[in-house]
């Protein structure tokens, strides 16, 4: 992957970022740099990558219900064969919107003790960002916060 080859994409995940802002709100303390920078590379594309996540959450479950980040419980870099991964681990929470709604981001919460509307979920999600392609590789989730 060429570094000067990413810069278009820098458009793309802006889009991304400014479409579902709330879910998306990390603090990075990572210095800044390059475009081959190990810490500019996940400062700029693993928000896209949570994003994708959490699509590909919501699209495999049964619930009605759509879900939205609550935290990135952690995470890390992996290179796999030709493609960037990251791999992370979240924690997401049953929303009032349904899952065809399209502003979820701006859903509340469900009120609840019941510890069934949240799921701490591992992925392991494949990106070539420069090319704005994904593709899920692992994805393992428990009920509730564990």
């Amino acid at each position: 992957m060429p570094c000067q080859s990413q810069r278009w994409a820098l458009a793309w995940a802006a889009l991304l970022l400014l479409l579902r802002p709330p879910a998306l709100s990390y603090s990075w303390h990572l210095h800044e740099g390059s475009d081959c920078d190990e810490g500019y590379v996940i400062k700029r594309y693993f928000p896209a990558t949570v994003e994708y996540a959490l699509h590909v959450f919501n699209e495999k479950s049964k619930d009605v219900s759509a879900y939205r980040l609550v935290r990135v419980l952690n995470s890390w870099r992996e290179q796999i064969d030709y493609m960037l991964a990251f791999s992370m681990e979240l924690l997401l929470r049953r929303t009032t919107c349904g899952k065809s709604e399209e502003d979820i981001d701006n859903c509340p919460f469900q009120e609840s003790a019941d510890l069934n509307n949240t799921f701490t979920c591992f992925f392991t999600i494949g990106t070539e960002p420069w090319e704005g392609t994904f593709e899920l590789l692992h994805k393992k989730c428990l009920v509730g916060f564990h």
